[in-house]
């Protein structure tokens, strides 16, 4: 299992991506809400295309930051906008982690495929913890 720390930010990711990158010498990768492939009826809300629907940078090896704008109907308060992503590399492992961490907690996105990922959901603990669990990148 990989940990990583996920940074969300209210449009002004961009502007994040450019100073850690600087920061740490490194280079994000990014997607935008516009560059999202068409899956299950899924439209980037409008006004959204140029927000980072994903980005991510290796500070060392083995040590990934990811980062994302929330969409404008939405919103996170700095200081509470870090989350956890927990990569697995094994659907039983992954719904283990879910099923127990959403005990007491409450689910934002339950654990599915997606375009991203073969099982991605989300969940806060139930101490106040956001965790993002996922496994791998879907078949191709």
């Amino acid at each position: 299992m990989k940990l990583s720390p996920y940074i969300s930010f209210n449009g002004n990711c961009s502007e994040a991506v450019m100073f850690y990158e600087k920061a740490f010498n490194a280079k994000a990768e990014i997607m935008r809400y516009g560059d999202a492939p068409p899956s299950g009826g899924y439209q980037a809300p409008a006004g959204t295309e140029n927000f980072v629907m994903h980005a991510q940078f290796d500070i060392q090896e083995g040590v990934t930051v990811m980062l994302c704008d929330y969409p404008p109907n939405e919103s996170v308060n700095v200081g509470t906008n870090i989350a956890l992503m927990a990569e697995f590399d094994s659907v039983d492992s992954a719904t283990s982690a879910f099923n127990a961490l959403k005990e007491g907690g409450a689910v934002i996105m339950e654990l599915q495929e997606t375009f991203w990922s073969k099982l991605f959901g989300s969940l806060t603990d139930k101490f106040g913890i956001i965790w993002n669990i996922s496994i791998g990148c879907p078949e191709e």
